[in-house]
């Protein structure tokens, strides 16, 4: 199948071209960007692969699907439009500015009859899918609770506007990660770290705490302006507990100008860096896992061709908006919000 991405900024070039390429299932026929200098670094990365001006054109050349990853505030536009001209659509995160808009997005999806989806990549991400394998293991008997901190010392990344913020953007991720291991959020208690920014109020960082329907009690937090790069996840459960302090396994790798088309270990993390199990026995060192975004647009292409389950569906993709949403209320008005 032919598939074409719309927007070629970071997103596009490091969390989505590589991840493309190594799914050899698809062929890569496009991609969106006027920018000339956006199109010199298309010809050295995808040798051959033709640039287009508009999401028209790119669907006019012929493909089954789009990634729209451009940023949030043209998402809704495109996708719609993708969905009228007849091809599968993938987003990505946010899925949508709110919830209300999620649920039109999910709408028209159902009615064009083809897939759309949401790219929550990092549901592959090294630390989670070990985790994974911990809790379907039993590793920690019947988990209780579970705390997923990811801080970031990138200042001069976090955007600023009605549709930006990082509860929006890292929380998108955070969220979804603990609902893909935990199941659905019912109620959220949320504090955002306010700054001004070019004249704007945005968010720069969040603790969020989930009430999930299994009885699962998670905390998802996050931060950019704090000086500080670290990224734990501990699982507690009735028979004990797993730590995890894993780097960003798969995003310093593509960095490094390292390939997961060409490389064999891709996305496993150093020995060094492996969580730790500990139970009645005794400590002991869990082994990662591999972790793959590739993964998700293998999916994909066995959802089209097969009718297999998507890495994402729709309900998640508006769930986890719904609870940004939650969580916004929440922090504005110091109060749990049910979900």
């Amino acid at each position: 199948m032919r598939i074409g991405l719309v927007g070629f900024g970071f997103g596009g070039q490091k969390f989505h071209l590589p991840y493309i390429q190594a799914a050899t299932e698809w062929e890569l026929a496009g991609v969106v960007t006027r920018s000339a200098a956006r199109r010199a670094e298309l010809a050295v990365a995808a040798p051959g692969v033709p640039a287009f001006d508009g999401l028209d054109a790119l669907i006019d050349a012929g493909v089954d699907a789009v990634v729209i990853t451009t940023p949030p505030e043209t998402r809704r536009e495109l996708v719609l439009r993708a969905l009228e001209r007849g091809v599968h659509v993938v987003a990505d995160k946010p899925f949508a500015p709110d919830a209300a808009t999620a649920r039109e997005l999910a709408e028209a999806g159902r009615r064009s009859g083809r897939v759309l989806t949401v790219f929550h990549n990092r549901r592959f991400d090294t630390d989670i899918v070990t985790a994974a394998k911990v809790l379907a293991d039993g590793a920690v008997g019947e988990p209780w609770r579970a705390v997923n901190r990811f801080d970031l010392d990138d200042p001069d990344t976090l955007e600023v506007g009605p549709a930006h913020g990082l509860l929006r953007d890292l929380g998108s991720h955070a969220v979804d990660q603990m609902t893909h291991l935990f199941g659905p959020v019912v109620r959220v208690d949320a504090h955002l770290d306010w700054v001004e920014r070019d004249d704007q109020r945005v968010d720069a960082g969040f603790t969020i705490g989930m009430h999930h329907r299994s009885g699962v009690h998670t905390t998802v937090s996050s931060s950019k302006l704090n000086r500080l790069q670290e990224h734990e996840l501990i699982v507690y459960g009735s028979e004990g507990s797993y730590a995890s302090r894993m780097s960003d396994v798969q995003t310093a790798a593509t960095l490094a100008g390292r390939h997961p088309l060409t490389e064999p270990e891709w996305g496993v993390e150093d020995a060094s860096r492996w969580g730790t199990l500990r139970t009645a026995a005794g400590a002991s060192r869990v082994p990662s896992e591999r972790g793959d975004y590739a993964d998700y647009y293998r999916a994909l292409h066995a959802s089209i061709a097969d009718g297999a389950p998507l890495a994402v569906t729709l309900e998640e993709a508006v769930h986890t908006v719904s609870i940004l949403d939650a969580a916004r209320t929440s922090a504005l008005e110091n109060r749990s919000v049910e979900v």
